[in-house]
């Protein structure tokens, strides 16, 4: 694995000089400098599963067949693309979000210097992506479909994020409207489809396949992003800061968690006017309060339930796969993310 990552990083390099070269622009020193900081600081430095999973799942689709250079390097470019789409979201949210700090550095708009540049800079890297397909990508017969997908899945990503900002709008507040269904809206538009369908589709264009064919498998990777969009949930209460790298904000932004639309299903009259009454609230007081429902309620014991149902249907989902190559791509996906603690 860790060869495999200093593969995928090398790649980086390269496609960061070619855009650094890109004739479509005339470049200064400046201009050149200003953009290679951002993307050093904004697109490698996360965990790139996203990216690497592109090459792992290409590889499963392969059976074991031995990737050429070629090969190599190709579903790396896509994977890449990926870190670049997720490096555009996150620059962009921290804004929306007025977030302070990013996987443990400042977030980019906080430097001095960038300020709201940030915005552009976020347009930037999600126009480096067409860049990059097609210098690469141009003359493959699947070029089309990765244009296609990736507009598609930044589409829906974006509708997931204004769901989600819609309904956390400042002095409307109001927890009646957190059901498990809009948690589920937001989470399948915001985060599943661009986490986990994105890499195995772009595995699948590359190994000759026509996505139309494999909705089923599109279906499977959603499901597979919400049970992990609860797990997050879960863990930015309940899990320990020093593993899982942050302290968890979810009750004071007033998130549609999925822990607070459980406790909503389970409280009392009394319980839920408790709840009412501080979830959203940025004081410590208020937090433990909200804490201390959901220790009452057993949220606990419900997500280990739920976790244990998840694990069991999207096996069987994935075991009903005609095609053992693809089965081993969605195992390899849910196996990393089954009762992880961070």
């Amino acid at each position: 694995m860790a060869d495999l990552k200093s593969t995928f990083l090398k790649v980086y390099s390269v496609l960061k000089s070619e855009l650094l070269e890109d004739p479509a622009f005339e470049w200064t020193d400046d201009s050149r400098q200003w953009v290679e900081r951002m993307l050093d600081y904004n697109v490698p430095g996360g965990k790139l599963n996203r990216g690497l999973s592109v090459i792992d799942s290409y590889k499963l689709l392969k059976e074991g067949k031995e990737l050429t250079e070629e090969e190599i390097f190709l579903a790396s470019s896509l994977g890449w693309c990926i870190e670049w789409l997720q490096a555009y979201f996150l620059v962009l949210d921290d804004i929306m979000d007025n977030s302070h700090t990013r996987r443990g550095q400042p977030c980019w708009f906080r430097l001095p210097k960038v300020g709201l540049i940030a915005a552009n800079d976020g347009i930037i890297l999600r126009n480096h992506i067409p860049r990059i397909l097609r210098k690469h990508f141009r003359n493959k017969p699947y070029y089309v479909d990765l244009l296609d997908l990736f507009n598609e899945v930044e589409f829906q990503t974006a509708s997931g994020q204004m769901i989600d900002l819609i309904t956390t709008i400042e002095g409307e507040k109001d927890l009646s409207k957190y059901t498990l269904s809009l948690h589920r809206r937001i989470v399948q538009y915001k985060t599943a489809y661009y986490s986990f369908y994105l890499s195995v589709a772009c595995a699948l264009l590359m190994s000759g396949e026509q996505l139309d064919n494999h909705i089923d498998v599109k279906n499977i990777l959603v499901d597979m992003g919400i049970y992990f969009q609860v797990q997050d949930d879960y863990l930015d209460c309940f899990g320990a800061p020093e593993t899982i790298g942050k302290i968890g904000t979810d009750i004071e932004d007033f998130k549609c968690s999925w822990l607070v639309v459980k406790a909503l299903e389970l409280c009392n009259e009394e319980q839920k006017k408790a709840l009412h009454e501080n979830y959203g609230k940025p004081d410590p007081a208020n937090v433990a309060k909200v804490k201390a429902l959901y220790k009452e309620l057993d949220l606990q014991g419900v997500f280990a339930e739920y976790e244990s149902k998840s694990y069991e249907k999207l096996v069987t989902s994935i075991e009903a796969h005609p095609s053992k190559a693809v089965q081993a791509v969605l195992k390899s996906f849910l196996g990393k993310i089954y009762k992880r603690q961070k």
